[in-house]
């Protein structure tokens, strides 16, 4: 049995579609939308006023923050317009509005670029990385150069490069590998050279059999281990990687940098190279649309700040009548109720679902079969902590583990009951975090 980790589940990968897709370019839009708040609800500062004329990689929001990174812009032309704008996670968020000129002025690169970028210091490497706001294209938006700044003091003991991409349908990540592989190749040197790290993986799922051929030919060296990991669900969630890889678990409340660890994305892999390479802030990701609602499938090259709906219009638009539009895979990601939100760097994938795929069943009595307890890879008893939820006992669920839950749906997917186990755990979460410690 090769490597892994307790739980998870096997899902059909439903791949096919896009994964012989190559990355094509989509045509810049006529606006950008930049949010200046991140995924963690932190905001940076506006350093640009309405009718004031950006070129492409300028600053437009500074960061102050570690969990925050600096904005720039993806387009020439002119700020229309910095106000509230819907987002991708459901919540609306300040938001820069720049109106193409339909030019493609640069800024001066802010870090000047290297053709030899290797050659760079860890420090170097890690200042550039910083000024270029990047941010982990896995899909959780937290900024590179804080999980950098995040080690202690001792140089990483495994820099870890997930290539797993264990959500069904989403092919971006397979095909950065096969299409940029120098990139990728060059973006994990870099992060090496900038951890310190005794041992570099790049863990990749078994079902990516070329991808993984690709970069054992250019990898140059075994300095960087290639693992095959079998393609189960949830296998690129940051502590399941880590367990399947080092055997170690990462302790409740903590991230792997702070036992030593990093885990990055391989498309941050990719844009780490560029980034350094060129000196220019990442203005543009790949972006994975799919599903039987789209017409045109496939692997897009969009500029960051692309609303949803143009997105869907450069890949032919709705197939049908449309039900469902996910950010994200059909597990973890999030439905949207407005495409005017725009792609971020840690959005890697939209999956658009006909009315027919997207009505939610009915759900019935638990039948105490704990299945949702088998299958959950970080121990929890998603029934009990449901109940909890449901009954507003959020003492209860806090000391069952609510916040150490990953949100991977394993136990929603398993459920014969079709109850809404994640639903309410999230609730729980939410309300652990907001609610002060000595109220009722």
């Amino acid at each position: 049995m090769k490597q892994s980790f307790p739980g998870g589940i096997w899902l059909p990968s439903l791949k096919q579609t896009t994964a012989e897709t190559p990355v094509q370019p989509i045509t810049a839009p006529e606006r950008v939308v930049l949010p200046l708040i991140h995924a963690s609800g932190n905001a940076v500062s506006a350093i640009v006023k309405k009718g004031e004329s950006v070129s492409m990689g300028q600053k437009i929001g500074h960061s102050d923050g570690p969990s925050t990174a600096h904005v720039h812009a993806s387009l020439s032309g002119t700020v229309e317009r910095i106000e509230p704008w819907p987002q991708v996670t459901g919540l609306r968020g300040l938001s820069v509005i720049i109106q193409s000129d339909g030019m493609t002025r640069r800024v001066d690169s802010p870090t000047g670029g290297t053709s030899d970028p290797i050659q760079l210091s860890s420090a170097a490497i890690r200042a550039t990385l910083l000024e270029s706001g990047l941010l982990g294209m896995g899909g959780a938006g937290f900024p590179t150069a804080a999980k950098l700044g995040g080690l202690a003091k001792e140089p990483a003991q495994c820099l870890i490069i997930n290539g797993s991409e264990c959500e069904p349908y989403l092919t971006a990540d397979e095909r950065v590998m096969q299409d940029y592989p120098d990139d990728v190749i060059l973006g994990i040197k870099l992060l090496a050279k900038a951890s310190g790290a005794e041992r570099v993986v790049l863990a990749i799922e078994d079902s990516k059999k070329e991808a993984a051929s690709i970069m054992h030919r250019h990898r140059g060296s075994d300095r960087i281990e290639i693992v095959l990991l079998p393609s189960k669900y949830p296998q690129g969630s940051e502590k399941q990687l880590v367990k399947a890889l080092t055997g170690r678990e990462v302790p409740s409340n903590q991230l792997p940098h702070q036992i030593g660890i990093l885990v990055h994305n391989v498309s941050t892999a990719w844009a780490a190279a560029r980034v350094v390479r060129t000196g220019f802030p990442p203005l543009e990701r790949i972006v994975t649309v799919t599903g039987p609602g789209i017409k045109q499938p496939g692997n897009y090259l969009v500029p960051i700040g692309t609303q949803l709906s143009d997105l869907i219009d450069a890949a032919g638009g709705f197939a049908g009548s449309p039900g469902k539009v996910v950010v994200g895979g059909p597990m973890m990601g999030i439905a949207q109720a407005d495409l005017r939100a725009p792609v971020t760097q840690f959005v890697n994938g939209v999956l658009l679902l006909p009315e027919e795929q997207s009505s939610y069943p009915e759900p019935i009595a638990c039948i105490k079969c704990a299945r949702c307890v088998d299958v959950c890879p970080v121990f929890l008893l998603p029934m009990r902590l449901e109940a909890y939820a449901m009954n507003k006992r959020w003492d209860d669920a806090a000391m069952f583990g609510a916040e150490d839950c990953i949100e991977c749906g394993c136990c929603t997917y398993i459920c014969p009951s079709k109850r809404h186990l994640l639903h309410w755990i999230r609730i729980a979460k939410e309300r652990i975090a907001t609610t002060p410690d000595d109220a009722d």
